[in-house]
């Protein structure tokens, strides 16, 4: 007795890139500014690591993910003497928003080799799109100044597009049916979070996780190369270890690697393999 399987052996067909830390805002800057002014004006004062651990959700589920944790609702309670409601959280998203427009106005440069991934992208016809925990709101300002910068997606998503953010797989997917592609192991999700990678995971497609960029590191391009280069191989190895138990097909510092990598999964592609 026998099974057969069908296995995709075409190109590549799309990249599906998120946005902060990735593609634009090296360190993924903006939305920790955001987040540490927003709790700030709360009298809550936050670390960075705090701000970051959920990133990559959905905003508003992100302020919900920082308000739960352990520290931050003791100090919470201690400062404002009740837990946050729903109409509290609807208030302090509310509020977010604007420090966030203004924190992204501030973290707009794109990354480099992005404008070398692009020139790849279109020599190989790989298309490309973006998604994004950010509102529609919050990109509105983001989008005009990437395409000045040459940067031109053609699909962009934001978790308010779909019924749910990352981890699931709606906006990842989203792009694909935007890009009219024939399946989803012809794609390529890259993100610069765990959350990010189970989304491209879950929507069955190839991962790769973005490590020195992101929020993994966390540091401008400035702070980056102003470390000695010991100091950069440590952070850089305990990024790569980090992102590497999300179960990324691939972990790379940033888009100045990943023509290469697409290389590679367009030959395992053409021998059969699936993600």
């Amino acid at each position: 007795m026998y099974t057969y399987q069908r296995r995709y052996a075409g190109p590549l067909q799309a990249v599906i890139l998120d946005l902060a830390g990735t593609c634009v805002d090296f360190g993924s800057l903006a939305p920790i500014q955001a987040f540490q002014a927003l709790f700030a004006a709360e009298g809550v004062a936050i670390t960075q690591a705090e701000a970051r651990e959920p990133m990559g959700k959905e905003k508003r589920e992100h302020i919900e993910a920082l308000l739960a944790m352990p520290r931050i609702a003791e100090a919470w309670l201690a400062v404002k003497g009740f837990a946050p409601t729903t109409e509290k959280v609807d208030q302090m998203y509310r509020d977010f928003v604007q420090y966030q427009l203004a924190a992204i106005r501030q973290n707009n440069r794109v990354i480099p080799g992005l404008d070398d991934l692009v020139s790849y992208c279109d020599e190989e016809n790989i298309d490309i799109g973006v998604n994004t925990g950010y509102s529609r709101e919050m990109i509105a300002e983001l989008l005009p100044t990437l395409a000045e910068q040459g940067f031109k997606p053609l699909s962009v998503v934001c978790a308010t597009d779909v019924p749910a953010g990352r981890p699931f797989p709606w906006m990842a997917l989203k792009n694909a049916k935007d890009l009219a592609v024939s399946c989803v192991q012809a794609c390529v999700k890259v993100d610069d979070t765990a959350v990010g990678i189970e989304e491209g995971l879950n929507a069955g497609m190839w991962t790769v996780a973005v490590a020195v960029s992101g929020n993994q590191v966390g540091l401008s391009q400035q702070d980056w190369l102003a470390l000695s280069e010991a100091e950069q191989q440590a952070k850089r190895i305990a990024a790569h270890q980090a992102l590497s138990q999300s179960g990324a097909h691939y972990v790379i510092d940033s888009v100045q690697e990943l023509p290469e990598v697409l290389e590679e999964i367009g030959f395992r592609l053409a021998g059969a393999e699936q993600p």
